[in-house]
């Protein structure tokens, strides 16, 4: 489906792009023609990365604590002076942990939603502003989760993706008319780096949940990419304000309180 060229001589920006889906993302972008810089907080690992995927294409690599406005500001004045314009931005970092809503203090619940909500806008406003808007075009992915029917045991996150979801479609129609469009795509549970970060009774409970599944798997961190390339590509110019899940109909019959059991075996 989709060409060599499909993205030559555009500007991508993905946010996480150091491992696991955001680092598909930018792998894809390169090997379809685009220049990418990719961002995340921990230099060492970014650095890393970008010298993986130098194999690919025209990479570049910067710090950046999505959480600090003037973090953003230095990383599009980078872009700036690099490439002069940014294309596309794929908003994919983020970050939570299991929780029961009534064990959640302020800090952890500000702490995901300053991250996964107010990171995302940041980074989504003032690249509008840099280059969006001036430019009168521009494509916007949002990376959220499944929250089509809430998210127990991990309230936090839930609340903050619904936030980006709602922002999406707000924007879709206020930046019309500088031709900018803006979708999300919401993974189920996928294959990657970051579920070995989970205990192992969760590890265990994905294992169920994988056989539950409608299509018998979990989720490959190339299908997001696909997804990503999809509406970040002329091929779906047409398509702006939308949430495209990417879990195997996973929203429809998922067990939803799998987690919040397992997090409560751990209180008693």
């Amino acid at each position: 489906m989709f060409k060599e060229n499909t993205f030559q001589g555009k500007v991508v920006l993905v946010t996480g792009g150091r491992s696991g889906i955001g680092y598909q993302i930018a792998k894809d972008m390169l090997i379809l023609g685009a220049k990418v810089v990719i961002c995340s907080r921990k230099k060492i690992p970014l650095l890393e990365a970008k010298d993986q995927l130098k194999t690919y294409g025209d990479i570049e690599a910067m710090p950046c604590d999505i959480r600090k406005e003037e973090e953003i500001e230095q990383l599009a004045a980078f872009i700036k002076k690099q490439h002069g314009r940014l294309d596309i931005l794929v908003n994919n970092a983020g970050g939570q942990f299991p929780t029961l809503a009534e064990y959640t203090n302020n800090k952890g619940w500000n702490a995901v939603i300053n991250n996964n909500l107010n990171g995302t806008f940041y980074m989504t406003r003032i690249m509008a502003n840099h280059f969006f808007l001036p430019q009168k075009s521009g494509v916007i992915i949002n990376i959220i989760v499944d929250i089509y029917r809430g998210f127990p045991g991990m309230v936090h996150t839930g609340a903050a993706r619904a936030g980006v979801e709602n922002m999406t479609k707000t924007l879709a129609q206020e930046w019309s008319h500088a031709n900018i469009r803006i979708n999300c795509v919401a993974p189920g549970t996928i294959e990657s780096s970051g579920l070995d970060t989970y205990p192992q009774a969760i590890q265990d409970m994905f294992e169920e949940a994988k056989k539950a599944n409608p299509l018998g798997r979990f989720g490959r961190v190339e299908d997001v990419s696909n997804a990503v390339c999809f509406l970040a590509s002329p091929l779906a110019s047409y398509i702006t304000g939308i949430s495209l899940y990417v879990d195997g109909a996973q929203h429809l019959n998922y067990d939803n309180m799998a987690l919040p059991r397992i997090l409560k075996s751990f209180m008693t």
